[in-house]
Parts: C-alpha cells; sequence; structure tokens
C-alpha cells in the first residue's frame, strides 16, 4: 500500500473505531428551566457551575426548542419521536378548562398510547439497559407508567418539593427518602443508583427531575445564599428560592458526571441536558395564589404556556467525549423529538417500521456544528388558553410565523435572526411570506391530523377568564390569578 493511500485510509480506519462502541446515553430534562437561567446562556446571578464545564466539555445549542411550551407535549414528543399533534398530548395532562371563552379547545389524550413505540423500547430491542427517574406525566394510571413503557428500572418521583413529602414508585430495588431529604437529592442519589448498578452492555438512563417547577422550595443555606447576592448586586431577579431550586439542579447534573466518571465510562458515554418547555417568570397558576416574580426569560419574549421564543426555546447541552469537541456551539433549528432518532443512531438500532418519526438525527451536527440537518421547518401546535391565547406556529429558517386559532384570523411574523424578542411584528409588511407559511402550516397541520378549537356556543366576554378544573368540573378559585389575556407588559 502506498504511502499517499495509507494517508487516505488511515483516517477513515480511525473514524470509524472511535465509534465502535455503542455509548452510554444519559437525557437530563429539566422542568420549566428557562433558555437564559443557566450559565452557558448568559445568566450571571445563578451559579450553575457543573452545567458550565458540561457545555465547555460539549456542545451547546442555541436554537433548540422544546416541542411544546407546557411539559406533557415535549414528554410526549421525547418518547415517541414524534410531533405530540399526532398523537394528541397538546396539553399538559389534564390540561385547563375554559368554558366561556371565544373557542372551545380540544381535550388532549390522557396517556401516552401503550402501541406508540417508545424511545426505551427501541433501545432496547438494540440491547441497551434502561432506566426511568424522576417525572412523568404521561398518564396517571399504572398501566401507563414508565415501566410499560420500555423501562426496565423506574423509580417515579411525586408530590411537593417540601423535604420526605414526595412519593415515589419504585423499580425493582426499592430505596425509601431520607425524612429531610429534597426531592432534587432524592433524584440525583436514584440517577447514581442506577448507573452504579451497571455493569454489562450499554445503558440508557432518563432523568427527569422537577425542578424548577413551581411551587418553590429549597434548601434554607441556598435560599439564604441568594438572598444575600441579591442584595449585594441589587437584583430583583431571580428569585432566591427559584435561583437556589436552579443551583440544586445544577448539583444534580454534578452528581451524574460524577457517577459516570467514577463508573470510568467517561469517554463512551453521551450526557445530553435540556428542558421540557420555557421558563415560567411570574409564580402562577390556575391553582395558585401568588403572583410573585420568578425569573427572565430576556431577551426572548414571553414564557411557558406561550409559543414565543420563551415558552418554547430551552437549553441542549451535549457532552459525547468520543464524537463532540470540546467548547463547540451549534445553531442547528433542533427540537425535542429529534433525541429519538439521535439515540438510536448511536446505538444502532433500528426505528420503528410501522410508526412515523417526525425527529432527524443530531450526529451530523454534533460532529460538525455547521453541517446541515436537512430540515425545512419545525412546528408547534397548543390549541389551548393557558399563559396565551390557542395558537400554532411554524419556524422555517429565521422566520417565524404566529397564527391565532381563537376564531380571529390573526396573525404575526418575526425575522429572528434580526430580533430574537420577537418586537418588531413584520405581517403587515410582508404579506407573501405571511400567506406562504400559513399555507405550509395548515399543510402540515392536516398531514397530523392536528386537533382544532372550534367556536363556542356558550362565549360569554364577562365569564371568559373563569378556569374550571377538568379533573372535578368545577370551578376553580383564581383569586390572586394573573389577568389574562397577558397585557404587553406581561410579555
Amino acid at each position: 500500500m502506498t504511502k499517499k493511500l495509507v494517508a487516505l485510509v488511515l483516517p477513515l480506519l480511525l473514524s470509524a473505531s472511535a465509534f465502535a462502541e455503542k455509548p452510554n446515553i444519559i437525557f437530563i430534562m429539566a422542568d420549566d428551566l428557562g433558555w437564559a437561567d443557566i450559565g452557558p446562556y448568559g445568566n450571571d446571578f445563578i451559579e450553575t457551575p457543573h452545567l458550565d464545564q458540561l457545555a465547555a466539555d460539549g456542545m451547546k445549542f442555541t436554537d433548540f426548542y422544546a416541542a411544546g411550551a407546557v411539559c406533557s407535549p415535549t414528554r410526549c414528543a421525547v418518547q415517541s419521536g414524534q410531533n405530540q399533534a399526532r398523537i394528541g398530548i397538546t396539553a399538559h395532562i389534564p390540561g385547563h378548562w375554559r368554558p366561556f371563552e371565544r373557542v372551545q379547545t380540544p381535550l388532549t389524550t390522557m396517556a401516552l398510547p401503550l402501541d406508540t413505540v417508545t424511545v426505551a423500547e427501541t433501545l432496547k430491542e438494540a440491547g441497551y439497559s434502561t432506566g426511568y427517574v424522576g417525572k412523568w406525566h404521561l398518564g396517571n394510571g399504572p398501566q401507563f407508567q414508565p415501566a410499560n413503557q420500555g423501562y426496565d428500572w423506574t423509580a417515579v418521583v411525586g408530590g411537593p418539593f417540601l423535604p420526605g413529602k414526595f412519593r415515589v414508585q419504585y423499580g425493582a430495588t426499592e430505596i425509601k427518602p431520607a425524612p429531610d431529604q429534597f426531592r432534587t437529592d432524592f433524584e440525583a442519589q436514584l440517577a447514581e443508583m442506577f448507573i452504579e448498578k451497571q455493569e454489562d452492555g450499554p445503558f440508557f438512563l432518563m432523568v427527569s427531575p422537577y425542578a424548577v417547577h413551581i411551587p418553590l422550595a429549597s434548601r434554607s443555606d441556598l435560599v439564604a445564599k441568594y438572598e444575600k447576592k441579591a442584595e449585594e448586586m441589587g437584583r430583583d431577579l431571580p428569585h432566591p428560592v427559584y435561583a437556589a431550586m436552579t443551583e440544586e439542579l445544577d448539583d444534580l447534573v454534578g452528581r451524574v458526571v460524577a457517577a459516570v466518571e467514577k463508573a470510568g465510562a467517561t469517554e463512551n458515554t453521551m450526557i445530553a441536558f435540556s428542558s421540557d418547555n420555557g421558563g415560567l417568570y411570574r409564580r402562577y397558576d390556575y391553582q395558585e395564589h401568588a403572583d410573585d416574580n420568578v425569573t427572565s426569560n430576556a431577551p426572548l419574549r414571553g414564557e411557558k404556556g406561550q409559543l414565543y421564543e420563551g415558552g418554547i426555546r430551552v437549553p441542549l447541552i451535549v457532552k459525547y467525549p468520543e464524537m463532540v469537541k470540546a467548547g463547540t456551539k451549534s445553531s442547528a433549528i433542533t427540537i425535542s423529538y429529534d433525541f429519538y432518532p439521535t439515540f438510536t443512531e448511536l446505538a444502532r438500532g433500528s426505528l420503528p417500521a410501522n410508526q412515523t418519526i417526525d425527529g432527524v438525527s443530531l450526529v451530523p451536527a454534533l460532529k460538525e456544528p455547521g453541517a446541515p440537518l436537512g430540515r425545512p421547518a419545525v412546528h408547534f401546535h397548543y390549541p389551548h388558553y393557558h399563559h396565551h391565547r390557542p395558537a400554532a406556529a411554524i419556524r422555517e429558517g429565521d422566520w417565524k410565523l404566529l397564527q391565532y386559532l381563537d376564531n380571529t384570523g390573526e396573525v404575526e411574523l418575526y425575522f429572528l435572526a434580526d430580533d430574537i424578542g420577537e418586537k418588531n411584528d413584520l405581517s403587515s409588511e410582508k404579506a407573501g411570506r405571511v400567506a406562504d407559511l400559513k399555507k405550509k402550516l395548515q399543510a402540515w397541520q392536516q398531514s397530523v391530523i392536528a386537533r382544532m378549537p372550534i367556536p363556542n356556543p356558550h362565549f360569554d366576554e364577562e365569564r371568559a377568564p373563569e378556569w374550571w378544573s377538568l379533573r372535578n368540573g368545577e370551578p376553580v378559585d383564581s383569586a390572586g390569578r394573573k389577568r389574562f389575556p397577558p397585557t404587553e407588559k406581561d410579555l
């Protein structure tokens, strides 16, 4: 073999051998964590040293989206590899009810269907041991829990954040939290336990902590630390308790990374970190009676429950030393249902033959940040009243169209490259672009059979703001509830 031929072939052989072994895969998905809440995305108040290091050791995605503006839709997208509109889990389960609004919104599917082939089932088929820790929120019945959706070992944690007050549904091995143990600490302990038990073959672990979801509660020492820091810096936001919860979340990430290092599996383990939707900047909800500011999603507009960037653009950091160059950044337009084909490709598995997969593999971008993914657009469908009006959206390149679904016909158009804060609505100036994107959005809605709102014969403008419970069919006391619809100041 000539030297020239060796020079051409050797890099290819080395490249192939570098990815010969199936990697372990760990996916950590925070709850309600905003795009700007952590150090790698510019937060200069909350201390997130472990996430800072994860980004330094891996790749940060700038334009990654949660598939849904609230939790259950995104969780559905992760597990199924599909846009959740196909399945009908378009609101958090069971969702909200506003019986006197302008339109009647569709009911959400109440559980991830058992005939959906989950990412865990696909990875099991590829030879992986699978584990799930934390929040599930894809069906309350025991038959719909992760143990029946492809996960070998599960610890679904629920209940309030107060120490020792949460519930745990265990896998094969039972472990009880200490009476004074906070939930995020316990979730980290469960993740460590799963990693330590892995001896043969690759594993897939999904860790889904409840932090930083309301109600706010954290360790008193961390809260005091941030109260002092806020006073010294003259800062009103983030809320000290929220900052403390975020640091607890960062500690969980650090413990997972340390457990992988202790197992000697750092080089051959992918760790991905993201969030299920954008940040909640004000502590309120239809069940909440407080109105405390929590955080800021600036420079993004909006928050959880909205299709503005603040409600759907979230962090994504991926560390995988065998493939991802340290300290890199990707601006590829990516979304939650991309995890399924990405993990499957890394596992050398096969995507389910009879299940549409809407995601695209991120492997090309992980290898080379500027690599094209071959995706024309991403779509969002949130036909519900929550923190805004029912809406759908499409992002194609740097253009984003938001269309309201409450019979008003209103649309908004933004060019995100120049206007990440969505302050300049160009819909009146770009009629052709609006028409094109509306047509594409409608075609997509028809292709997935998206459930749409319908005119409400009981519409009552005075009673429209009323919340009713889907759990018991009774009105909800909305004392202290944020005004609806939000004012421009709120957005």
